[in-house]
């Protein structure tokens, strides 16, 4: 139970980190910037995943009305909403608005699709 739970955070936080810096790449570092580089991916990444895995589930339980209504749509600003923790609890990560830190979120997310799609076809 606790290696299965450690591979899942160390994939979650590879795909994560990978995903901001694929995010930053297109967004511009106006809008998203890792700031030091690797390093500021890497932990932001591992904060990401950590928010994702913890905070997440309790949001989208809270939010279901909300997800309901919008036809899934909210969960783009439930996502955004997360990037954004992690950019107040690890500043070297800058978002600069909740609209950057959506967008972010579906670059993240098609990463973390394709990656998923990629790894089990393997």
């Amino acid at each position: 139970m606790a290696r299965r739970l450690l591979t899942r955070l160390l994939v979650r936080w590879a795909v994560s980190a990978l995903g901001l810096w694929i995010a930053s790449a297109i967004l511009g570092s106006s809008h998203l910037d890792i700031g030091n580089g690797w390093k500021t991916v890497i932990i932001a990444g591992l904060f990401l995943a950590l928010v994702n895995m913890a905070i997440k589930p309790l949001l989208v339980i809270l939010s279901i009305p909300a997800i309901i209504l919008s036809l899934g749509l909210f969960m783009l600003v439930v996502n955004g909403f997360l990037i954004l923790l992690v950019h107040w609890i690890y500043n070297p990560l800058y978002v600069k608005n909740i609209g950057w830190a959506i967008l972010a979120g579906i670059i993240i997310g098609l990463v973390n699709f394709l990656v998923t799609k990629i790894l089990e076809d393997i």
